[in-house]
């Protein structure tokens, strides 16, 4: 009877051992499904959502593979790496706008070409006449949009609240001074997959 209780002591030890080491991996890396404050299902979502971009990312081009990294967060799009033109960075940005559930995009790709300050200066300068117009104007969430500027061309992409408010940030980059082209790539609030209830 002693030795049934002291092996049920050792092996209840055992046991209370064996949790503290798998809700926290053996090297302490990795998210326990229990500490993760979202749900099961959002997890779920978020994980076909960032198979789904980094697999449309690979089909536009291979070479992305390992040189552009994503990440899903509740609905929210995180890139990293690093790419030869700002180009691409604007084409992966557009894809991950464009992946359904999508609630957010942020863009941290760095660019590796030739820098040209004159030019950069011009962006920077157009970039921030249309975020201080859309800031300014009452009938736009001016935090629900990214704006990239690229020789002249302006690029948005967000979330509107109705289309009235897509029209008004599209007419506030049209009226912004040496703007060649606006590219907008604004989805409404109702066609999201995952909604704020």
């Amino acid at each position: 009877m002693k030795n049934k209780l002291i092996i049920l002591i050792f092996f209840l030890a055992f046991l209370s051992g064996c949790v503290g080491v798998s809700s926290k991996g053996i090297f302490g890396t990795g998210v326990s499904v229990a500490l993760d404050p979202r749900t099961v299902g959002t997890q779920m979502d978020d994980s076909i959502m960032q198979k789904n971009l980094a697999a449309r990312i690979l089909v536009k081009d291979k070479k992305y593979l390992l040189s552009v990294k994503s990440k899903v967060l509740d609905g929210r799009i995180f890139l990293t790496g690093k790419v030869d033109n700002p180009e691409e960075k604007l084409l992966l940005t557009k894809l991950a706008w464009e992946t359904k559930g999508a609630r957010s995009v942020r863009n941290d790709i760095k660019i590796k070409e030739e820098f040209s300050f004159k030019r950069s200066a011009k962006d920077v300068l157009i970039t921030s006449q249309l975020r201080t117009a859309i800031i300014i104007n009452k009938n736009i969430k001016a935090t629900n949009y990214q704006i990239d500027t690229y020789k002249k061309k302006i690029y948005i992409y967000g979330i509107a609240l109705t289309s009235d408010e897509k029209d008004l940030v599209i007419s506030e980059a049209n009226e912004i001074l040496d703007v060649e082209d606006v590219i907008a790539s604004i989805i409404l609030v109702e066609d999201l997959r995952i909604q704020k209830e």
